[in-house]
């Protein structure tokens, strides 16, 4: 059995056939999260041309919608922030982005610190900046 899948009504809907999570046992892993809108195809923090192109972005801005999805996201499958013991950052632009994202992340982990990788990518399958994959306990 590959475990429980899990959706939350409050985060966005998957770009592809993936659930939000599944559930192996007593850990939850999210698939990668980012900062779009439930129900909408905006993204905070992201201005695009005509073609869908990003013109500008907010790393804060969307640094904080990110991690306001993973909070339903873990919420609606019966865990929560405090849980997280593994987080995996894709970051579009290390250079320019890192030292923001990295002084938001320690504002919402001071408590709680997971273990952590951050790495650098060409692209992600939307207009974005940023995406969380995330393991948590339940």
């Amino acid at each position: 059995m590959n475990g429980k899948k899990f959706n939350s009504n409050r985060a966005p809907q998957a770009v592809g056939l993936y659930p939000h999570a599944r559930k192996v046992g007593d850990l939850l892993f999210l698939s990668g999260v980012g900062p779009r809108v439930p129900n909408s195809k905006e993204i905070p923090g992201v201005s695009l041309d005509e073609n869908g192109d990003i013109i500008d972005y907010n790393i804060e801005t969307q640094c904080r919608s990110v991690f306001n999805n993973i909070k339903f996201i873990l919420e609606d499958a019966g865990s929560s922030w405090d849980h997280i013991v593994d987080v995996q950052v894709f970051l579009t632009n290390m250079k320019d982005d890192f030292s923001t994202y990295n002084k938001i992340y320690a504002e919402y982990f001071k408590d709680n610190q997971p273990c952590r990788t951050t790495i650098e990518i060409k692209s992600l399958p939307t207009p974005i900046a940023i995406e969380l994959k995330i393991i948590a306990t339940i």
